[in-house]
């Protein structure tokens, strides 16, 4: 388990850009990294979101469970190759039939970054590119790091663990300062939320780090 990062005083970057890009920490890190991407579809879009990874990415890490994602209508699709994941990204961001586009895909060039951000605003939609790390040049606005930490002790009973936690790291914003967060799952919401959000119950705040309204998952 990643310890926590440090406070951050800079307030949390909620709304998405049109295309950002996030790598987990480490190997066990990937479903705390999905939950996050699937955050940074906006709350009141109701389009469905697109998930494409070559077939080798699904055997090494299974696939979502599309039943569990309440409010949230999954499609994946799985590619031969890389190239064949990074159009079919290129295409749905373009259709604007999607909430939101990820995509597993290594080794993007700028190019193909710009791209996909030039078609994430023609679609009028968001798109993430899930690499294994973040390497090279992108034209992605935001990049991020995430990793699981530690769940907060559940407030009505100390033997029992509290929502699910994981950290957010904005490793490079284009205008804006790095950070780092802690989001947890809100249970009855099915959102993320920042943990600090409920300081007064319980759960550590984290500096200054603030939202105007909750996140979608």
């Amino acid at each position: 388990m990643t310890p926590a990062p440090p406070p951050s005083s800079v307030f949390f970057p909620e709304r998405p850009a049109p295309l950002e890009e996030a790598c987990a920490a480490g190997p066990r890190d990937t479903a705390a990294l999905l939950l996050f991407a699937l955050s940074r579809r906006l709350a009141e879009d109701r389009r469905p979101v697109l998930f494409t990874a070559p077939r080798a990415w699904f055997a090494e890490h299974g696939r979502p469970y599309g039943p569990g994602m309440i409010g949230v209508s999954l499609v994946l699709a799985p590619a031969a190759t890389a190239g064949e994941a990074l159009w079919t990204l290129e295409q749905a961001l373009r259709s604007g039939a999607v909430a939101l586009a990820l995509g597993a895909v290594d080794g993007a060039t700028l190019a193909q970054t710009r791209r996909l951000d030039f078609a994430a605003k023609q679609g009028g939609c968001v798109g993430l590119v899930l690499p294994r790390g973040l390497d090279g040049l992108s034209a992605a606005r935001r990049r991020w790091r995430i990793s699981t930490v530690a769940s907060a002790v559940d407030p009505d009973d100390a033997r029992a663990p509290g929502p699910a936690r994981l950290a957010a790291e904005l490793v490079r914003g284009r205008g804006e300062r790095p950070g780092a967060w802690i989001l947890e799952q809100d249970d009855e919401t099915h959102r993320l939320r920042l943990a600090d959000r409920l300081a007064g119950n319980g759960l550590a705040a984290i500096g200054q780090a603030g939202a105007p309204s909750g996140l979608a998952a």
